[in-house]
C-alpha cells in the first residue's frame, strides 16, 4: 500500500469509499437517521469533485483500490479521514495519519486538530489526540455528538 496524491479520477471511489464506512462502520455508533444525514443516498457528483479538486486528499492505495482517505488543511485540520469499510484495523490509518504528520512538520504546522466521531476518537487518541471538547454539530437538520481533538507535534 502506498500513500499518493489526489488525483481526478478518484472522485467516484472516494464518494463510494466514504459512502460505506458511514453506512457500515459508522452506523455501530450513531443511528441511521444520522448516518443517512451524514452520507446522503444522493451525493453530488460536481460537489464532491470541486471539494476534493480544493483539499488535494491524500489516498491510501492498495494496488489500484483506494482504501482510504485523508485531508490535511494548511492550518492543520484534518478534515475528512476515512478508511474501507473492508480494511478496518490493517493499519490504513495509522499510515495515513503518519504521512499526515510528516506533510504538517514539512509545512511547520505545530498542531493537528479534527473532529473526530464517536467511532474515531478511540484510533486518534491512540495516536496521541487528546480530547478538547465534546460538541453536538447538526447537518441536514440532524444532530450528531463529536469531539474536537488536537495533537501537538
Amino acid at each position: 500500500m502506498i500513500i499518493r496524491e489526489y488525483n481526478l479520477f478518484d472522485t467516484k471511489a472516494i464518494m463510494k469509499l466514504f459512502y460505506d464506512t458511514i453506512h457500515e462502520i459508522n452506523i455501530c455508533d450513531y443511528t441511521q437517521e444520522q448516518v443517512n444525514a451524514w452520507a446522503t443516498e444522493n451525493m453530488d457528483y460536481e460537489v464532491w469533485h470541486k471539494r476534493l479538486q480544493a483539499k488535494l486528499p491524500y489516498i491510501a492505495d492498495n494496488n489500484g483500490e483506494i482504501v482510504g482517505f485523508a485531508e490535511l488543511e494548511p492550518d492543520g485540520h484534518i478534515d475528512c479521514f476515512y478508511c474501507h469499510s473492508k480494511y478496518q484495523r490493517k493499519g490504513i490509518g495509522s499510515k495515513l495519519l503518519s504521512h499526515i504528520e510528516d506533510a504538517a512538520k514539512f509545512q511547520e504546522i505545530k498542531r493537528l486538530y479534527t473532529e473526530a466521531s464517536i467511532t474515531a476518537k478511540p484510533f486518534f487518541e491512540s495516536k496521541g489526540f487528546s480530547v478538547v471538547r465534546e460538541q453536538q454539530v447538526e447537518l441536514r437538520g440532524v444532530w450528531f455528538q463529536n469531539y474536537v481533538m488536537e495533537k501537538y507535534l
